[in-house]
């Protein structure tokens, strides 16, 4: 690499986040984005942030100022062949746990730039170079539109976070985008009926004034329907993102409405909904150290529903594993910045794949433009991705990207695995 610099930027939520830049010696320059969550996981990587006033404590003066000294001074004038290599040599030079020196953010944004540098290099499309790198058979995924927001994501009284439509029965990566659109101009004719406005969440769903989740899912129902479609678990289905760690009171307690559930009644309460409403996947459903919880709802529903861990996780392979010996859930969620490196998620992948647990690809609230994450589901296979509603820039660049790879390789199958 002939040099590595790196820029503020601003992430979706308008505050700033890291791009790193790598200039190849071929004249080429590359870069990384770094995106950052809202409802972040207790075991997540750590972001270097100022403090201070400006941009409310959230400014990255420090992580530029690494980049362009510390990182800088270990990449430049080094021949790299291998993605590992560089994430060894980051995490080496920052030499603590959760990147605490550096921060995550920093490193982040420089491995996916290093991995867009060697699949360069290679001559490859950056998800080809992914599925040669791990062996993995490529495929389009089932996109999890977000299309109603709650919980930290929204300003509403819905604790539960996110509510998703996902088009399991399209008939390829094109239609599913245009069934996601089209419930969701549905939904926001009926959102606009009923509520008068159409005010956001972070990640581009709609927010209205609606507490119970059942008005949310009925909502969904509605607008599926409405759109021309049939709601189901293998037609348009529902997947839903609770965020537990956001009501729940300690010692297996949750709040739900003005009502308090324990764990059994909390796993009832979802069993009622899946029941009623055709969901296919429940995220979070516990807080992310209610191990005994996950397990209850495992064990329960399991084997109707894809229960994921994200905050008990946190792509991270040991606690996937972990979590696949004490059968805490049958699914992980996957983002790159929680763990730090390219190297650490397909780790993390290829450790759910190995234990039978299925992977869902996953921006973050707080996005860039930044596409990457597109090309590692298609690389990867895992056949699920979730980044937000058909709409606002950095949402669809991902969906945009996935349409792309579809047109450009018809031959690569769509679908859930």
């Amino acid at each position: 690499m002939d040099a590595v610099h790196s820029t503020r930027i601003l992430d979706s939520r308008g505050y700033p986040t890291v791009r790193v830049l790598l200039e190849l010696d071929d004249g080429r320059t590359v870069t990384g984005d770094a995106p950052a969550g809202a409802s972040t996981g207790a075991h997540e990587a750590i972001e270097l942030r100022d403090g201070g006033t400006a941009f409310g404590g959230r400014d990255i003066t420090q992580a530029l100022h690494l980049i362009n000294t510390d990182i800088a001074g270990l990449l430049t004038g080094r021949s790299w062949s291998a993605i590992g290599q560089v994430d060894a040599a980051l995490a080496e030079l920052d030499g603590t746990t959760g990147y605490r020196r550096l921060g995550a953010n920093s490193v982040v944004a420089t491995s996916i730039a290093a991995s867009r540098a060697l699949a360069h290099a290679a001559g490859l499309p950056l998800w080809q170079w992914i599925a040669e790198i791990t062996g993995s058979t490529p495929r389009m995924p089932v996109p999890h539109f977000n299309v109603l927001n709650g919980g930290a994501h929204a300003a509403n009284k819905l604790d539960f976070q996110e509510f998703m439509i996902a088009p399991v029965n399209a008939s390829s990566m094109a239609d599913a985008v245009r069934i996601g659109a089209d419930v969701y101009h549905a939904l926001a004719g009926l959102v606009r009926d009923r509520f008068g406005s159409l005010g956001l969440g972070d990640e581009g769903g709609f927010a209205p004034s609606i507490a119970a989740p059942e008005e949310a899912l009925d909502l969904l129902v509605t607008a599926i329907r409405a759109a021309g479609y049939e709601p189901g678990v293998d037609q348009v289905a529902i997947a839903l993102d609770p965020a537990a760690n956001e009501f729940s009171l300690g010692d297996g307690s949750y709040r739900m409405l003005d009502d308090s559930l324990d764990r059994d009644g909390l796993v009832d309460y979802y069993r009622q909904l899946i029941d009623t409403y055709p969901i296919r996947s429940i995220e979070d459903g516990c807080a992310e150290d209610d191990y005994d919880g996950f397990r209850r709802m495992q064990a329960a529903l399991g084997d109707r529903i894809q229960n994921v861990g994200d905050d008990l996780y946190v792509t991270d392979p040991q606690r996937i594993r972990d979590g696949g010996e004490q059968r805490l859930t049958n699914a992980a969620l996957i983002k790159p910045n929680q763990i730090g490196t390219v190297s650490q998620t397909l780790g993390a992948i290829a450790t759910a794949t190995s234990i039978g647990m299925a992977s869902m690809v996953s921006h973050r609230s707080g996005e860039t433009t930044d596409t990457f994450i597109a090309d590692l589901v298609v690389g990867t296979g895992t056949g699920q991705i979730k980044s937000g509603a058909p709409a606002r820039g950095e949402r669809v660049a991902k969906y945009n990207r996935l349409t792309e790879i579809a047109e450009q390789h018809p031959d690569l199958p769509y679908g859930l695995i």
